[in-house]
């Protein structure tokens, strides 16, 4: 994290990433370049409240305020305000804390824009654990594209075969009997719906012989 410049992004975009990566003198760099982050605020994280904003009603914000750190390193390091916004996330019956250099979006988009780091989290998931992708064959720049690219038209594939299914597949099982049936001959749309009771296709080879001077 700390070999990241503000200079690798874009003044205005904003960046979703893991509590574990915290770096206020990073944070400080970030925000005096126009670059917004949206983070998870660390435990025993040291601060004091400048302000306290109205929440939005019927929503899932408790808290919506203004801090400045007051532990020595990091105020030295970021002495900017940040917003710190609490979120009860009552799926997981408990409440995230969210920090951000961003002070004009709404509270709730903040907590969305770090749900959608999740949504992201949880894809990659996905396609590590159905495709088993562990390592990258290459490591150059267009080796990584090619193979992100490929991992991710191969789970789009999966999942509209998902989706066209009469039954109800789960994306691990599917997987694992495709793989099963890499090399057989079947009707494919016949063969997701009843995948133990469609027959092999013994295809017609015609043999060429070759002849031997």
């Amino acid at each position: 994290m700390r070999s990241i410049s503000p200079e690798s992004f874009s003044k205005g975009s904003i960046l979703a990433i893991d509590r574990g990566y915290t770096d206020y003198s990073l944070f400080a760099r970030w925000t005096d370049a126009g670059v917004y982050f949206v983070t998870r605020q660390k435990d025993n994280a040291s601060y004091r409240v400048v302000e306290k904003r109205t929440v939005p009603q019927n929503r899932t914000i408790l808290k919506d305020e203004i801090i400045t750190f007051t532990g020595y390193n990091a105020k030295a390091s970021c002495p900017h305000h940040l917003r710190r916004i609490e979120v009860d996330d009552a799926e997981n019956c408990r409440i995230i804390v969210l920090l951000t250099n961003h002070l004009e979006f709404g509270a709730t988009t903040i907590a969305r824009i770090y749900q959608d780091r999740w949504q992201i989290e949880t894809f990659f998931k996905t396609l590590k654990q159905n495709l088993k992708i562990k390592t990258f064959v290459g490591t150059s720049q267009n080796a990584l594209f090619i193979q992100i690219w490929t991992a991710l038209i191969t789970i789009l594939l999966l999942k509209y075969l998902q989706f066209q299914s009469t039954r109800a597949w789960s994306l691990s099982t599917l997987v694992a009997l495709l793989r099963f049936n890499l090399f057989t001959y079947r009707d494919l749309w016949t063969w997701i719906n009843h995948p133990f009771e469609v027959p092999v296709i013994v295809p017609n080879v015609m043999v060429i012989p070759i002849p031997f001077k």
